[in-house]
C-alpha cells in the first residue's frame, strides 16, 4: 500500500478490524518510511446488477434514482428520510440476494409499492399513479377501492386545531 503522505510502499498494518456489518475491513497502518498513520478500507467488489426496463434495455442498478422516486411519491407526507433510506435498504438487499446479474424494473417497482402501502396510502397512490401509467381519474378511483377493499390500516391524520 503506497503511503499517502509521502508516496512510498513500506508501511505495516497496525490494526484491522470488520466494518459496515462485516462488509468491508478497516487498516489501521504505519509508513516505515515517514513514520505516519492512515487508514485503509478493505471491500468486495460489488456485482454490478442491470436493470431490464419495460422497453427493453438495460442499465445499472442506481439506489439514488430509487430513493428519489420514492422521494417525490412522499413529497409534503409524514415520512422520514430515514424511513425511506430504510425501505431503499431493504429494497436492495432482497434485489440482491434474489438475482445475479439482471433484475426487471418492474419487480422493482412492485418492491416499492408494497413498502409504501404498508407506509403511507397517499404516497402508495402517487407512485402507483407514475409506475401504472394512469390515464384517467378512474384509474385513480379503481386503485382506491382497492385499498379500502383491503381494509389495510389508514396512515396516520394530523389533526390541526385551531386556538379560539
Amino acid at each position: 500500500m503506497k503511503c499517502p503522505f509521502c508516496h512510498v510502499v513500506n508501511d505495516r498494518v497496525l490494526d484491522s478490524r470488520t466494518c459496515e456489518n462485516g462488509y468491508a475491513i478497516r487498516r489501521r497502518r504505519q509508513c516505515k518510511n515517514c513514520g505516519r498513520r492512515f487508514t485503509t478500507f478493505e471491500r468486495s467488489e460489488p456485482v454490478q446488477l442491470k436493470v431490464i426496463k419495460r422497453d427493453g434495455s438495460r442499465e445499472p442498478f442506481d439506489r439514488t434514482k430509487l430513493k428519489r422516486s420514492l422521494e417525490i411519491a412522499c413529497g409534503k407526507r409524514p415520512v422520514s428520510d430515514a424511513k425511506l433510506e430504510q425501505i431503499v435498504s431493504e429494497i436492495e438487499n432482497q434485489i440482491f440476494a434474489t438475482f445475479d446479474t439482471e433484475v426487471e424494473s418492474r419487480y422493482i417497482g412492485e418492491l416499492a409499492m408494497e413498502h409504501l402501502r404498508r407506509l403511507d396510502q397517499v404516497a402508495y397512490v402517487r407512485f402507483a399513479s407514475v409506475y401504472r401509467s394512469f390515464q384517467e381519474v378512474n384509474d385513480f378511483i379503481e386503485e382506491i377501492r382497492q385499498i379500502l377493499a383491503d381494509g389495510s390500516p389508514r396512515t396516520k391524520r394530523t389533526q390541526h386545531h385551531r386556538k379560539n
